[in-house]
């Protein structure tokens, strides 16, 4: 049975009534890009082939009804509730979030709603699961609502607002965007300053891979914020809305203005929004050793710069490119914890993939999880 057939029978079986709308999103990588977006540069991510559904349906009056195949039970909330939820229930909160940001576009709100969510994304893997649920349940509003469609850049700024300003997470545009933009077999393409989106093709017979740590740093949204704060001061101190709108060349003369942190964070997101755009190049002329040797750069600047990595994923880099048919592999996502991501041609196989989980193993005591991914669409309605 395929996942929509799946949820339907489920939903029905849960809330005694078949759901009127199954929208699904992808997840996404961030192929390079690292912590550009909020800092009004460029990124490149692709959407990949695991997702988030989310199915709705009316429901009783006065109620909000939620559940999920992590989460079965059934969690109530009146109507219209506006209060951020903690614990086991923070997860209603992206679509709480969206349904209050619906209302905040000038868009029609469902009075009342059934919502179910099933998930093929792993945990933990910084493959954005929040985002994706964040967009199919846009979708999956909005049809219930009897509202007109919006354009894709409308559903990723939709997505962004809800979790700025009701998740409380201060991200740019990467998530949402990629995932709203997403294209099967390209990469895409958002300059953050706009945002405006456009998409690259991928040369044939790449693969990514995804090997998950299956670590996560305790403090990570602690950090996050951290980070993005030493960016914003970097900024106020050089005299720039976004420090991407500076060059290398720029910083090496005026970084002395800044305290240390800040100028090592000004330094990785200076030079990682420049090696963006050197991968679209080298894309556009087929260049995959250069693209693949920046990807590798980009990590080492996560490493040493922004320091937003961790000895497993330091390792995990390490071994992957060591190994043949790797041509590039770096921390995907946030940092702190979480996946890299690697790209490889056709020499680099599941024999290839278990070396270096069995190196993981006998190093940290654990397997990484190994996620092969093919590069796929975007957030979309499956029923009508």
């Amino acid at each position: 049975m395929s996942p929509p057939a799946a949820l339907a029978a489920r939903f029905q079986e849960i809330y005694g009534h078949p759901p009127t709308a199954i929208a699904r999103a992808p997840g996404r990588v961030e192929f390079i890009g690292n912590h550009t977006d909020y800092n009004g540069g460029a990124v490149l991510g692709a959407g990949i082939d695991r997702h988030v559904w989310v199915a709705v349906s009316r429901g009783q009056p006065g109620q909000f009804r939620f559940c999920s195949d992590q989460h079965q039970e059934v969690l109530s909330l009146p109507a219209g509730s506006k209060n951020r939820l903690e614990g086991s229930s923070s997860w209603l909160n992206y679509p709480l979030g969206v349904w209050l940001s619906l209302g905040h576009f000038g868009l029609a709100q469902p009075a009342d709603f059934d919502l179910m969510v099933h998930s093929d994304l792993p945990v933990g893997a910084g493959m954005s699961s929040s985002a994706a649920l964040e967009l199919a349940t846009a979708l999956a509003f909005l049809k219930l609502a009897g509202a007109p469609s919006i354009s894709t850049q409308q559903l990723a700024e939709l997505g962004r607002h809800a979790e700025n300003n009701f998740v409380g997470v201060p991200c740019g545009v990467l998530d949402q965007g990629t995932i709203a933009f997403a294209r099967q077999n390209h990469l895409v393409q958002i300059d953050c300053s706009g945002p405006t989106f456009s998409t690259t093709p991928m040369p044939a017979g790449l693969r990514l891979w995804v090997f998950n740590s299956l670590t996560k740093h305790a403090l990570i949204d602690g950090m996050y914020s951290a980070r993005h704060a030493e960016c914003q001061e970097a900024a106020k101190t050089l005299g720039v809305k976004f420090l991407a709108t500076l060059t290398p060349a720029d910083l090496a003369t005026r970084s002395s203005q800044l305290a240390a942190a800040p100028a090592r964070r000004a330094k990785h997101v200076i030079e990682e929004h420049a090696r963006v755009h050197e991968v679209v190049a080298a894309l556009a002329v087929g260049n995959i050793t250069k693209v693949g040797s920046l990807l590798t750069a980009s990590h080492r600047s996560s490493q040493h710069w922004f320091e937003n990595s961790t000895p497993e994923l330091d390792f995990l880099v390490d071994q992957l490119t060591l190994v043949p048919g790797v041509l590039g592999a770096r921390l995907t996502g946030g940092g702190f914890g979480g996946a890299v991501l690697a790209l490889a041609n056709a020499d680099f196989t599941d024999a290839s993939a278990q070396i270096v989980a069995h190196a993981y193993a006998m190093k940290f005591g654990r397997s990484p999880q190994v996620i092969p991914l093919q590069i796929a669409d975007g957030a979309q309605l499956l029923t009508s």
